[in-house]
């Protein structure tokens, strides 16, 4: 059996919609990503989520209705799956209701509609249009409400009504600004021969029945000599007066008026005045494709194209005469889905493949040359002063206000194990932080490589001032209560003060008692008896309450200085010049206990005194690359340990010791932040101060610095501060690493005050703000953009950075030019490494399909299996391919000392290289048709060859591939999954590959791996999990041939890439992480096994759940998660555990947790724990 839980949220934005959903007067965003409803509301900084609603189906159309009598909108959902309902916000419960609900009762074998399904509302709000096949509208009226039965208790929509057209191929549908109340509805089609035209028709006739569509007596019109490329309509109302319009016999020249559309095409704009057919065009001075449009005003709409580059299009008038259009470019924009024009010149843009973003237009900035077109707007009145301010020639036509993330689509990702680095075992964790997924996201332009890492949110609560090169920060409290109060921030030449009231005012003071404020402080603690310790560069000074505020005081020998200091209640321990050691007795009033000189050229690299062991403290050394934990009353070595192992030039630089773990269990943990990023942890003996246990964890490429937070517990937590920001603590008996969403801190320290309980304060290189840090785990994504599609990744633990194919999209003169290279980046910063190699043949433009790193086994220096990157290609040119019967190539990559990619070996292909893996020292390639094993022998570091083995013919297209041991299971593009075993040739017999079993099914299939020796997961293009199954112990030859189904589930969304990962499972675990997945909707989902002494109760609480929770329009979750594809659909999920669902659990009121407990068995106390632990996968 099988469990699925989400790491990652849908980020893709297909569908969006502005409407007055929450308030007459006020207007929100609703966006759909995947299965989720957004909405988002105007704020101050932009746009802000109000509310998020997760349904039951993958959401296909969005719509506006205003229902008669109702003082809202209502919001119209269809999903991909034929359902369809209607639902209004509840202003007391401030919740989305369900209004109305029904099922579209078409055939569904009939074929898909020619571009995507759409909905339409007329102009008047009458009726309602959806296209969901070819050749089939599906009409909806909308009437007045009146009250309905069963669940749809108010009923406006009724049933719909199916007419079919002879407009096969539409691409663009809308309906036109009509005089009467007969709707006119227009389709750009492709008709083939004929090319692209537009036919418009009365929705219904006199009798207000819906038209029957025939072209020899409904269509009206039937306008050609369009664009070829043309793509999309744009309906134009009528202009101010709205009047009827007529039309003289005798003009010798018809004049194009106000209220027809415009066909947008690639080289052309046509306006069309559907009552007279009078054109008037717009050539384009370079073509382009247009992809999106959005309504500015009556005489100005707003285009983006398949470049990412915003336009607007302007319509000249005279009167309600169309003159002329002119089209200007606007600029960069990220490439558009669906764009929303929210007033005051602010425009969404949902993007598919890149960041949505919020903008501002500044259209004065292109000139006032549209003098009378501004007459003739509606809406966009300017006063001389707003458009003298923006008219200034500084200002750009666009402002970015706000960036949306979104990591779709994922095109392949890497697993990245941050531990691990010195031989112990990897984890591959991601609940714990030390597993980051580097993904391939967004395309073209909008390519980038992102990082998901699980972790912690930072939320700012405020900025206390604003403040440059902050060194460190220090909590004091004034009094002996156990609240924070003073702030101590300590700059490169001066100390500055911050007091807090208790409620929350904040002064800065001059002096504070006696504190050394002309000097940089490097330690400030409070100590007992109302005492205070501060230690600056020259002194060390204890404080007390005044007026004579020293109490004591210490310098260092003359001609040296403070370098370090830390310490507890009992002692000080400081290093002077970075050369000698100092432990001072702070119960003696800072005496001298033992001083230290090194020898031998040894310096102080890092010292730490820990609050609780108040008797021993630790220091790190520059040279010798060590560390010691010295008593610190005479400061001899308690014990010391080498640190150095894979990196000779590697020192410590900070170090911590804490009780993470608790105290009954588990001794301190000792943390030493290494130079070249590198945190070690080991175990600490509480009574001989040994050390054990030791691990490592990459967090960035240099320094961490480390800050103890005190937890309410007695324990403490760790802050890392560097390139990636971690918050260290205990749980589950282990030290757990979590991203925090803090990049640009520099330092931090705790703050626990009356008016902000449990807060950090947080130093940045601009900013001092204090912060709460979340106690629930979140996703944390980090972006690098690359400015072009990465199509694949894989990952080097060894170079310590990854391989990545790259496609690159160009412009120039009005052709597109695409071109392949393969590079380096490295593994923290993905950053570019060395020089790229890019694909430059005779056969026309060359397409990365797959990237894998091997040990290759050489010939060559010691002959020791070398590590290579392997590309799989295809070329782009068709027609070059047949000529030269040259369709990919296989090309195989070593790294310069520069880590500059350089080409091995370099063998042609009849057909394009589909995947790559790896098999005990052979390479196996999917070609088009067939799966060849390759001996590799690589003779000189610039030369080698491949030799074939065997070869398998497949049944249509090999898309994916899975070595475990000699097993190949290929997940064919049609015909499902086969396993493949390789048989070595011997005795002069010929290795052969040979097909072992086969899923019978037809599967359009998209990945597959392995689980175990027997099982592999499959996912299809219809968004479908499946665990496949062989039994080699059957009975027959038939049932060991062939794969049953053992688990499936559908996802509703298409998984691009799956990677396997190996996890130990913990001692109690219910489940074994066994995959990562990733989607086109950027979802990531974490799959895998249920433990069999699980399975009983996780079913049987997803049927429960599955009964008693509802989403919004009464849609059933059997139905979402059923399998589903062109051949065959289920009624529900088979031995497939949604974790989605059952972390609902937590969600709900208690009553109805009683509920589904109820005969369950367990608890609700018990079900909690289950569904909290499986929460914590992730």
């Amino acid at each position: 059996m099988a469990y699925l839980a989400p790491i990652h949220r849908p980020s893709s934005v297909r569908h969006a919609i502005k409407l007055n959903l929450l308030d007459p007067e006020e207007e929100c965003l609703v966006l759909a990503k995947a299965n989720r409803v957004e909405i988002w509301v105007p704020a101050p900084e932009g746009l802000v989520i109000l509310h998020s609603k997760a349904i039951y189906g993958r959401i296909s159309m969005l719509a506006k209705i205003r229902p008669a009598g109702a003082q809202t909108d209502h919001l119209f959902i269809g999903t991909i799956r034929f359902q369809y309902f209607t639902v209004a916000w509840n202003p007391e419960t401030r919740n989305l209701e369900t209004v109305q609900s029904f099922e579209d009762a078409t055939e569904k074998y009939v074929q898909d509609s020619y571009s995507q399904d759409r909905v339409l509302v007329d102009p008047k709000g009458k009726f309602l249009v959806m296209e969901l096949f070819q050749g089939i509208l599906s009409l909806i009226k909308i009437t007045k409400p009146r009250k309905g039965t069963g669940k749809n208790t108010t009923q406006y929509l009724e049933s719909p009504d199916q007419v079919r057209i002879t407009e096969l191929k539409v691409l663009s549908t809308c309906f036109l600004h009509t005089e009467t109340n007969r709707p006119k509805v227009a389709f750009l089609y492709d008709a083939t021969k004929r090319g692209m035209r537009v036919a418009t028709y009365r929705l219904v006739n006199e009798k207000m029945e819906f038209s029957s569509f025939d072209p020899a007596k409904d269509r009206e019109n039937d306008i050609g000599d369009l664009c070829n490329g043309a793509s999309h309509l744009i309906p134009i109302p009528r202009g101010e007066d709205g009047g009827k319009r007529y039309i003289g016999r005798n003009t010798t020249v018809t004049k194009a008026q106000l209220g027809g559309f415009i066909v947008v095409g690639e080289t052309k704009m046509t306006y069309v005045d559907d009552e007279s057919d009078a054109v008037v065009e717009l050539f384009l001075e370079e073509a382009s494709i247009f992809v999106a449009w959005e309504r500015y005003d009556d005489l100005r709409y707003l285009l983006a194209d398949e470049y990412g580059i915003l336009h607007i299009l302007t319509i000249n008038v005279d009167g309600a005469i169309v003159t002329g259009m002119d089209l200007e470019r606007l600029g960069k924009v990220t490439k558009a889905t669906v764009m929303v024009y929210m007033g005051s010149d602010v425009l969404f843009i949902a993007s598919h493949v890149g960041d949505s973003q919020i903008i501002r237009l500044h259209l004065d900035a292109l000139g006032d040359e549209r003098t009378n077109t501004e007459a003739h707007t509606e809406t966009h009145t300017r006063t001389k002063t707003e458009t003298e301010t923006n008219t200034e020639s500084e200002v750009e036509p666009i402002e970015v206000l706000q960036t949306l993330a979104n990591i779709a689509p994922v095109l392949d990702f890497a697993v990245m194990d941050m531990g691990g680095r010195e031989g112990e075992a990897t984890t591959n964790e991601y609940s714990s932080g030390q597993a980051r997924l580097i993904t391939c996201s967004g395309a073209h332009e909008e390519g980038s490589l992102r990082s998901v890492r699980s972790g912690v949110g930072l939320e700012d609560i405020g900025i206390l001032a604003d403040m440059e090169d902050i060194q460190e920060v220090f909590s004091l409290q004034s009094s002996d209560q156990s609240l924070d109060d003073v702030l101590v921030v300590s700059l490169p030449t001066e100390t500055r003060i911050f007091v807090f009231d208790t409620e929350g005012e904040i002064e800065e003071v001059e002096d504070y008692r006696g504190m050394a404020l002309n000097e940089h402080t490097l330690l400030a603690m409070n100590l007992p008896d109302g005492m205070l310790l501060q230690v600056t560069p020259t002194s060390a000074s204890i404080l007390g309450l005044g007026p004579s505020y020293v109490v004591a005081n210490w310098k260092p020998p003359a001609g040296q200085m403070i370098t370090a200091a830390s310490a507890n209640a009992d002692h000080l321990l400081v290093s002077a010049n970075g050369t000698t050691l100092v432990s001072l007795g702070i119960l003696q009033g800072l005496k001298e206990v033992a001083v230290q000189s090194l020898s031998n050229g040894e310096q102080i690299a890092c010292l730490h005194v820990p609050a609780e062991a108040t008797s021993i403290g630790i220091v790190g050394f520059w040279k010798s690359g060590s560390i010691s934990i010295l008593s610190l009353n005479d400061l001899q070595i308690v014990h010391s340990e080498d640190l150095r192992r894979t990196n000779d030039a590697s020192i410590p630089r900070d170090i911590v010791m804490v009780q993470a773990l608790p105290r009954e269990s588990s001794g301190p943990s000792l943390f030493v932040a290494m130079e070249d990023g590198t945190v070690l942890t080991f175990n600490v003996d509480k009574s001989t101060y040994s050390l054990s246990g030791r691990k490592s964890i990459v967090l960035g490429t240099q320094q961490a610095k480390f800050k103890a937070l005190p937890r309410s517990n007695g324990l403490f937590n760790v802050f890392a501060t560097c390139e990636h920001p971690s918050l260290i603590y205990g749980a589950e008996g282990r030290v757990v690493y979590s991203a925090v969403t803090a990049e640009d801190a520099v330092c931090v320290c705790s703050f626990n005050s009356e008016a902000y309980p449990g807060s950090v304060i947080v130093a940045t290189g601009e900013h001092l703000k204090i912060s709460q840090i979340d106690t629930e785990r979140r996703t944390h994504v980090r972006t690098l953009p690359m400015g072009q599609t990465i199509r694949r990744i894989a990952y080097s633990a060894k170079e310590k950075a990854f391989g990545i194919g790259c496609i690159k999209r160009q412009l120039y003169e009005g052709e597109e030019y695409i071109t392949g290279s393969f590079q380096m980046v490295d593994e923290v910063l993905l950053q570019d490494l060395g020089k790229p190699h890019e694909f430059k043949t005779m056969n026309g433009p060359e397409l990365i399909e797959c990237v894998i790193r091997a040990e290759l086994p050489i010939s060559h220096g010691d002959g020791l299996p070398a590590e290579r990157f392997i590309v799989g290609t295809s070329f782009l040119n068709e027609r070059i391919a047949q000529e030269k019967e040259v369709g990919g190539r296989i090309l195989i990559f070593a790294l310069d000392k520069n880590k500059s990619p350089f080409l091995v070996l370099s063998r042609e292909l009849k057909g394009a290289c589909r995947n790559l893996a790896f098999m005990d020292g052979k390479i196996v390639a999917a070609l088009v048709k067939t799966v060849i094993i390759y001996d590799y022998n690589e003779t000189t570091k610039v030369s080698a060859e491949l030799t074939k083995v065997a070869t398998y013919r497949t049944s249509t297209c090999p898309i994916d591939l899975e070595v475990r041991g000699s097993i190949i299971a290929v997940a064919d593009m049609m015909k499902s999954v086969s396993l493949l075993e390789f048989v070595p040739g011997e005795d002069g017999l010929d290795a052969e590959l040979n097909e072992i079993a086969r899923h019978q099914e037809a599967c359009w299939s998209t990945g597959v791996i392995s689980i175990d020796d027997e099982s592999h997961l499959e996912t299809d293009a219809d968004g479908n999990l499946i665990v496949l199954k062989r039994n080699p112990e059957g009975l027959t030859l038939e049932d060991r041939k062939r794969l049953d189904v053992t688990s499936e589930i559908n996802l509703g969304e298409m998984v691009n890439k799956i990677q396997s990962i190996e996890v130990e499972p913990s001692h109690g675990a219910l489940v074994v992480p066994k995959a990562f997945l990733a989607t086109t909707e950027g979802s990531i989902y974490l799959f895998s096994t249920i433990l069999p002494t699980s399975q009983e109760l996780l079913m049987n609480l997803q049927t429960r759940m599955a009964a008693m929770i509802t989403t919004l329009g009464d849609l059933t979750f059997n139905d979402y998660r059923s399998f589903k594809n062109a051949v065959r659909e289920a009624s529900e999920p088979f031995r497939f555990v949604d974790g989605e669902l059952l972390e609902r659990f937590l969600d709900v009121d208690e009553e109805v947790q009683e509920e589904i407990c109820r005969g369950l068995g367990p608890s609700v106390e018990d079900v909690r724990g289950v569904v909290e632990e499986l929460k914590r996968l992730h």
